[in-house]
């Protein structure tokens, strides 16, 4: 009895999902660009995967200066005040400011900084070989595809014009400068005392920041102990 009730009462539903992006309906392109939207979130979620199994400091830094920037994103957005391009013309969306575009400012961040770590810091100490250099080209174009697909979805879509998009991007890269080099000549050289830090050591947070190449360096690491427990296990089986 109780539940039909419950059944009968005039409710109002609402949805709590963060990924409610709205497209025309049988516009593919459209559906394509609401989920090329989406990566701001994808990059937010490879962040805490990367920080909780790698615990690295340069990344907490990373993803710090992520969050710097959206807390500048929202800040703006509130002095500013400028609405949405066309209002009403979606259900659901997180603010009714649009100046400057979130997902711009979110993705052109991790662009510019990914840039900057590419070409700056991992340059110190690969002798730039040609493999190297060319898989680092490479990526950069992928990278910057994405951002300008980001930035045109939103355009698009309908949730932002033009110059919310293009002074999002403008901050968001302004942004990722700033906190790069903060980190490079700032943050850095202070790594290794906070990973000596006995929280730190608890919770097994390293300080990768001499290591030249950290996925040649783990690589070899696993390889060489994985080769030496084999022989360990042969010898005890023999």
């Amino acid at each position: 009895m109780a539940l039909e009730e419950q059944c009968s009462a005039p409710s109002r539903w609402r949805s709590i999902s963060l990924t409610h992006v709205e497209f025309s309906e049988g516009d593919l392109t459209g559906q394509l660009l609401a989920y090329i939207s989406l990566l701001p979130i994808a990059i937010l979620v490879g962040f805490v995967t990367l920080i909780v199994f790698k615990r690295e400091l340069h990344t907490i830094s990373f993803f710090g200066g992520i969050i710097l920037n959206e807390g500048v994103n929202w800040l703006l957005k509130h002095i500013l005040r400028e609405p949405r391009p066309c209002a009403g013309a979606h259900t659901n969306v997180p603010s009714e400011y649009g100046m400057p575009s979130s997902h711009s400012q979110l993705i052109w961040f991790f662009v510019v900084y990914f840039f900057l770590f590419l070409y700056l810091r991992m340059h110190q100490t690969n002798n730039a070989r040609c493999v190297d250099l060319l898989w680092r080209h490479i990526l950069s174009i992928i990278l910057l595809g994405i951002a300008l697909s980001v930035s045109y979805s939103r355009v698009y879509l309908l949730y932002h014009s033009w110059s919310q998009v293009f002074y999002g991007g403008v901050a968001g890269s302004t942004i990722g400068i700033i906190w790069f080099f903060f980190t490079q000549e700032v943050l850095t050289p202070i790594f290794p005392k906070i990973a000596a830090w006995p929280i730190s050591e608890y919770f097994l947070v390293r300080d990768t920041s001499l290591i030249p190449n950290i996925l040649w360096f783990e690589y070899t690491v696993t390889r060489s102990e994985a080769r030496n427990r084999q022989r360990k296990l042969g010898t005890k089986l023999q």
